[in-house]
């Protein structure tokens, strides 16, 4: 792809191939987005204990080789290898437990009894499991012999001095920080937190706990998107919601640029609506407006909004339907933030084949992420199901569903029994 500015596109859209705001579909949209994403560079020193969800700002090099001497993987016998095929017979002459060595060597025709991560005798290099062999008083017989060099754990197998361990862009997860620890490292160097602020627009909005008017619903985008950005572990701000008065809402959207990396909100990106957001991010960003081509969230923004002479922060305008705002933040927003807070290995969300065991309507011409059941039949075989209608105001929907039945703009209507891709959302949600 092309890389052009921001301004380029929104001056001139044919800047670009295939470029078409009225028609977006999914996979571009998501292309466009990631051109324009520069990672934080702040960075800090965390305890391992701390480092858990942040992003490695370097390498992290082993100090060590690991493991740091041959060890036994078994409960068994060590002798040397030089012995199989000469006799089924070895006398055993000592023992070797983790952490308290036999000491000296084995002859031929010697062995020691060693446990599980025992350090190997000198002269041995083999270990048979224990289970495999006769005990007659200092003697064991081979019941089965062992494969030369079988079930030994060789120096730096696992991890060999001076080799990166975790590379920079690497997100800590609970198996990291073990396998920091068993390097005897205490601190890694992490990007800082990504800043996130938000805000829900509309006059309709009521917040929780007050008596709602006439014509007013609870504004739940605020509560499922600070759970979903809560997942991601950046830095929250709760900007409220904000009804639709020009001065308040600039007021809001500045601030929260000032504050903040990253802006979303959700409401006010759509056509026709009754509000100010789209003049207000035109006055103070560049911003891009497109009609995805995709069931729920077709009305999305993308962009930066300047909060001050030398700052930037990057806009995310969501639908206002609760499940278009939360299946806009996991195809598009996700992504872009692990990107944004120096993740490198950042690749969409896996999809699987998986057999619908109901019908399925659909039209052509647009990507519909329906919301599914992915469960268990009677023989162990994985099958989804919808969780019933589909409906961008039905966040019950997200409530019951464990993933996304993702449908591209090819797929029309389905019978029960065909395969569909799914996306998990155990991890995510």
């Amino acid at each position: 792809m092309v890389a052009n500015s921001l301004s380029e596109i929104i001056s001139d859209p044919s800047c670009m191939d295939d470029y078409d705001p009225n028609s977006m579909p999914v996979a571009k949209a998501r292309q466009f987005i990631k051109q324009f994403l520069s990672p934080v560079i702040e960075t800090e020193v965390l305890p391992i204990r701390e480092s858990l969800g942040r992003v490695l700002a370097a390498d992290i090099l082993s100090p060590a080789n690991v493991p740091n001497y041959d060890n036994s993987a078994m409960d068994g016998y060590a002798f040397n290898a030089a012995d199989i095929g000469k006799s089924t017979e070895l006398k055993v002459i000592g023992s070797a437990f983790a952490g308290k060595a036999f000491v000296g060597g084995i002859q031929s025709g010697e062995c020691v009894r060693i446990m599980t991560g025992g350090m190997m005798p000198k002269g041995a290099d083999t270990v048979i499991m224990q289970e495999r062999v006769k005990v007659e008083g200092d003697l064991i017989r081979f019941t089965e012999a062992p494969k030369p060099k079988a079930n030994v754990r060789y120096t730096g197998e696992d991890l060999q001095l001076g080799k990166t361990v975790l590379p920079a862009g690497h997100m800590m997860r609970a198996s990291d920080l073990g396998l920091i620890a068993s390097l005897g490292i205490g601190e890694v160097n992490v990007y800082r937190q990504l800043k996130v602020a938000f805000f829900s627009t509309g006059d309709e909005l009521a917040s929780i706990g007050k008596p709602l008017q006439e014509g007013q619903v609870y504004d739940s985008n605020r509560y499922t998107l600070y759970g979903m950005l809560k997942r991601l572990g950046v830095e929250i701000i709760d900007m409220g919601a904000i009804a639709d008065d020009p001065e308040l809402l600039e007021k809001t959207l500045l601030n929260a640029a000032k504050q903040a990396d990253v802006v979303i909100t959700s409401g006010g990106v759509s056509v026709g609506e009754a509000d100010y957001m789209k003049q207000l991010l035109a006055k103070h960003g560049q911003v891009m407006f497109w009609k995805v081509a995709m069931k729920p969230g077709r009305p999305l923004a993308y962009g930066k909004i300047q909060g001050s002479q030398d700052k930037h922060a990057h806009y995310f305008g969501l639908p206002g339907n609760p499940v278009a705002v939360m299946v806009t933040f996991y195809q598009f927003v996700r992504d872009a933030m692990l990107v944004l807070m120096g993740q490198t290995n950042t690749a969409p969300l896996p999809t699987f084949n998986i057999v619908c065991t109901e019908n399925i309507k659909k039209q052509t011409g647009r990507t519909e992420f329906q919301r599914g059941i992915l469960f268990a039949d009677s023989d162990g075989t994985w099958k989804v199901k919808p969780t019933g209608a589909q409906g961008s105001a039905i966040l019950s929907s997200m409530s019951l569903a464990n993933c996304f039945i993702v449908l591209d703009e090819t797929v029309g209507n389905l019978d029960a029994g065909a395969l569909v891709q799914v996306q998990v959302l155990d991890g995510l949600v």
